[in-house]
């Protein structure tokens, strides 16, 4: 999906919030906001957001210095992030349908997104995954858990720190012996990418790759050549949060979106409600 007008204030807030993140100086916050400015003029709205925001933090990781501008915010979203998950594997153990409980509680967990909201607490986690567990989902869930036991290679493309901990508990319920996970190839935003995936155990359980990108989505065209080919390979592709869906939502394969409506930009090209936590399928 494309770019929209609508986006323009988002991608200016996370230009000064990652400004903030890395220097107390105004100065640095000027000069990023200064730049990005006139980019914003002269961007191309037919290209997916995620491509501005990598654009953001190549030149904020040049400006400062700094390779991972969220790196402390990451290692306490994960250890949140385990804390809360830890009180729902009991509820998980003993659901009658273990895998609309999983999905759920990965949904929930996209709530943990920094390029959306300027902070997280485990407040907002735990009542998102109260919300979630409480009422229906967006998205055909049957056919969901069958192209889940149809499926020999699955491929699930993480989001979020934090968020990603969630996922490891939909990975188990589905099967770890046929999933493989992928993460960022590089930091942006508070983006998974190996060390989040490392803290959260998912190693122990299933192969994790990088896609060789530091796009906070999966512009295939900017990911590695070993990752293009485990997308290629896979009969199923899982894929969480908004940035995979702006960024694939015109691809033709066997995928399926999970995410927390966030923005009206997504809303209008889902088609679904502002706030809607979604399991959306995509086929040709």
């Amino acid at each position: 999906m494309k770019a929209e007008l609508d986006c323009v204030p988002c991608f200016v807030r996370q230009v000064l919030q990652a400004a903030r993140m890395v220097s107390s100086d105004v100065s640095v916050h000027e000069q990023m906001v200064r730049e990005m400015l006139p980019w914003i003029a002269e961007m191309d709205f037919n290209q997916p957001p995620p491509v501005f925001a990598q654009h953001v933090y190549r030149r904020l990781r040049d400006l400062t210095g700094v390779a991972d501008p969220y790196q402390s915010v990451k290692v306490q979203l994960n250890r949140m992030a385990t804390r809360v998950s830890s009180r729902y594997r009991k509820r998980l153990a003993n659901a009658d349908d273990p895998i609309s409980t999983a999905v759920k509680l990965s949904i929930a967990g996209n709530v943990i997104d920094l390029g959306a909201s300027e902070s997280v607490t485990e407040k907002d986690v735990t009542r998102s995954v109260d919300e979630v567990l409480a009422h229906p989902i967006g998205g055909d869930q049957e056919r969901f858990k069958r192209a889940v036991a149809q499926a020999r290679r699955i491929l699930y493309l993480a989001d979020n720190a934090g968020e990603i901990v969630f996922d490891r508990l939909l990975i188990e319920t589905l099967g770890p012996q046929k999933a493989t996970v992928a993460v960022r190839g590089a930091a942006v935003i508070n983006d998974a990418t190996m060390a989040d995936a490392t803290a959260a155990g998912l190693h122990e359980i299933c192969p994790v790759i990088d896609n060789g990108s530091d796009a906070p989505g999966t512009l295939l065209d900017d990911c590695s050549a070993s990752f293009r080919r485990r997308f290629a390979e896979a009969d199923l592709i899982i894929a969480k949060g908004q940035g995979n869906f702006e960024s694939l939502s015109h691809h033709p394969a066997n995928l399926f979106f999970l995410f927390k409506v966030k923005c009206p930009v997504v809303a209008s090209h889902a088609r679904l409600p502002l706030g809607t936590h979604a399991l959306l399928h995509f086929h040709p």
